[in-house]
């Protein structure tokens, strides 16, 4: 078999999904008929549409002449490395998509970093030529840096070079875009530089599972690339954990992917991409060997988690109402069976009954929450917090790199705000009436910056962050300036109530609400929480003065929506998660009970 195993890495929103689209279409792949032409075919989750992001690492293949390119699609945000680094494993090459303006991004230094430690072949894409800023010239030239930087040797430095606009699916070796038809040229030089998969067919076999499925009928089916060896349908096959125990079972059923669709096969050789069932207990990281001669693969190293949050049943006086999954058994049995299919996941039983997850970072973390909350379970979430290490006697914590894109009016407020954050500011420069800026700062302190951000920057920002180091922890850290309005009882929201409210600070709910005593409805526009009465209803005469009414005014209430909420929390409080709701509320609902607290009674 002629095949060729190519994952397509880049920084977010630089066009790798738009571009296996349209290797897809143009290869004449067979699609469903049901798929709309205006969306990514890849981006098949409700929550990836919604978002514009891939967060799921997923397969496709496609026959280009007598070729079988097996595509792998990965996601570009750093929160999503761990699904990167593994799905890696199973390519010969890569396409590393650069922007043609943007040039490389901190993703995108990530990701190479990541296929240069295996030794990938690199095909650098310059994407997005027909932006009319683009600059193709300075972009080669900063990527060439970038893979000098990385210590690429002076072959994979030399790299082939391929320019393309995904959207309009056309590609060529040279730089005009007038020239272009279709996007053949990318298909030959995948088929020219990268390597045909390695792996001996003769040998005993051995398969390494980069991911995880389940399937209603099929059970858990796992994906993997063979090393060596021949697989068959209905084959005797061991499997061999982590630990090193090994079991022997029968395969059910073995598949290999045309399009967007596995398709039953009866065997294939050394070098393939394949799905297969019949294994219930496999994991991400294992091995599936020869029966007679059992040998392990190396197994998946993945970075370690640098964000941490607790999470607990929900025991608000409105637990239960809204949530199909809401008991301590349901919630942990969801959170393990999760860390089958996510690699950069950890999750250990809490003192309290709780659970500490940890993550690569926030939106890791707010992904699987509105995951969860999506199908049914009901819970509370605590803020972020970061994961310490000790070094040699030392405190560490986890460093970001930041790069900031903003207007050159605001970033004044921008270094103001992060430098009291403990961001240290390592390049600067202006072009065209934008700052570009790099820092270095606390993961700690970036929890909460990317609202104040979008305000500071109205909305015109861009900020991206990667993992830098663990160094150490530079203390001093300022809490919240500002308390939550609290509500004083259980019961309505009303909007006479809301009005004497409102010019205390920013309401997060409006008129008609169901609240309880405890929950957050506002930000105090002061230090300090208020506990107010926002169920509080007019007492009414049957007396009514003539303009009685006509100047009220109330400002529309910020919705919090889960992300916000997750940055707006302090120690003291927690987020209330369910399928319809997300409610920010006190730990201790009780105002005399927190005070009891507070002074150490």
């Amino acid at each position: 078999m002629n095949i060729r195993n190519v994952a397509i890495i880049a920084h977010v929103d630089h066009g790798k999904t738009t571009l296996v689209d349209s290797l897809l279409r143009q290869s004449k792949t067979k699609l469903a008929k049901e798929l709309d032409q205006t969306t990514t075919i890849m981006d098949m989750n409700d929550l990836e549409r919604e978002r514009g992001i891939t967060i799921f690492s997923k397969n496709a293949a496609v026959l280009w002449g007598d070729t079988k390119i097996n595509i792998i699609d990965t996601p570009g945000h750093a929160d999503f490395g761990g699904e990167v680094e593994r799905v890696l494993k199973m390519a010969d090459g890569c396409l590393l998509l650069v922007d043609a303006k943007e040039g490389p991004m901190p993703q995108t230094r990530f990701v190479l970093r990541k296929a240069l430690q295996i030794g990938l072949r690199v095909v650098v894409v310059v994407n997005k030529i027909d932006k009319p800023d683009a600059r193709i010239q300075y972009v080669l030239d900063k990527t060439l840096e970038l893979f000098l930087e990385l210590g690429a040797s002076d072959e994979i430095a030399d790299f082939p070079v391929v320019f393309a606009s995904a959207k309009q699916g056309k590609a060529g070796l040279e730089q005009d875009l007038a020239a272009m038809t279709d996007i053949t040229p990318l298909f030959e030089s995948i088929v020219k530089n990268v390597p045909a998969p390695g792996g001996d067919p003769t040998k005993p076999l051995q398969l390494l599972a980069v991911s995880t499925i389940m399937d209603n009928f099929k059970g858990r089916i796992a994906i993997g690339r063979i090393y060596n060896g021949t697989i068959k349908k209905n084959q005797d096959v061991m499997h061999i954990a982590r630990g090193g125990a090994m079991k022997k079972f029968r395969l059910t059923s073995l598949m290999s992917f045309m399009g967007l669709d596995r398709v039953e096969i009866d065997s294939t050789i050394a070098g393939d991409i394949v799905a297969l069932s019949g294994i219930p207990d496999i994991a991400i990281g294992e091995t599936v060997a020869d029966v007679a001669e059992p040998v392990a693969l190396p197994t998946i190293t993945i970075d370690e988690p640098t964000v941490k949050m607790t999470f607990s049943v929900n025991d608000s006086p409105f637990a239960g109402r809204e949530g199909e999954f809401t008991t301590s058994r349901q919630i942990r049995e969801r959170l393990f069976k999760e860390m089958e299919n996510d690699v950069a996941l950890r999750v250990e039983d809490g003192p309290e009954g709780d659970w500490i997850v940890s993550g690569r970072g926030e939106l890791h973390l707010a992904i699987l929450i509105e995951r969860m909350r999506r199908d049914g379970y009901e819970f509370q979430a605590s803020r972020p917090h970061v994961i310490m290490k000790e070094v040699d006697g030392k405190k560490m914590c986890p460093y970001d790199q930041v790069y900031i894109e903003v207007p050159e009016v605001a970033s004044g407020s921008v270094i103001q705000k992060l430098g009291g954050r403990n961001g240290q500011m390592k390049d600067m420069r202006t072009e065209n009436g934008t700052v570009f800026m790099e820092f270095v700062i606390p993961t700690r302190g970036l929890f909460g910056y990317r609202t104040e951000f979008l305000t500071d920057t109205k909305g015109l920002g861009i900020i991206h962050s990667v993992f830098y180091d663990y160094l150490p922890d530079p203390g001093n850290w300022k809490e919240r300036n500002q308390g939550s309005l609290v509500a004083h009882e259980t019961g309505e929201s009303n909007l006479y109530g809301l009005l004497n409210v409102q010019d205390r600070g920013a309401l997060f709910i409006g008129p008609n609400y169901q609240v309880y005593e405890g929950q957050v409805v506002g930000q105090n526009s002061r230090t300090g929480d208020i506990r107010v009465n926002v169920c509080k209803t007019k007492q009414l005469s049957n007396m009514r003065s003539k303009g009685d009414g006509s100047a009220e005014h109330f400002n529309a209430p910020h919705i919090m929506d889960l992300e916000e909420a997750l940055e707006y929390i302090d120690d003291e409080e927690l987020v209330e998660i369910t399928p319809k709701n997300v409610r920010i509320r006190k730990q201790i609902l009780n105002e005399n009970e927190a005070k009891r607290k507070a002074r150490g009674m």
